[in-house]
């Protein structure tokens, strides 16, 4: 099953807590150099910025919305057609 996890990044703090309460490391802080395919983390204020979904790791359990401090994280499946906060 398919499910999609939306995040308002202009309001993300990069607190990394969505990424590690999630069961099967379906995200990850960071962004990826095009020319080189290394890692680079975008910092801003001393934290992540740039947040990575793996759609195919995501059970679509919620945990990562729950764990968002700043509610700014949406999970949509087959469920629904838009972006439902889980409750």
């Amino acid at each position: 099953m398919a499910f999609a996890v939306h995040i308002n990044m202009e309001h993300c703090t990069g607190c990394n807590n969505c990424v590690v309460a999630c069961p099967v490391d379906a995200l990850e802080l960071h962004t990826v150099d095009p020319v080189t395919k290394d890692k680079i983390y975008r910092v801003k204020d001393g934290k992540s910025i740039v947040l990575d979904f793996k759609a195919e790791l995501c059970a679509g359990c919620g945990v990562c919305v729950e764990a968002c401090p700043h509610d700014v994280i949406r999970l949509a499946g087959p469920w629904n057609a838009g972006m439902a906060k889980v409750q």
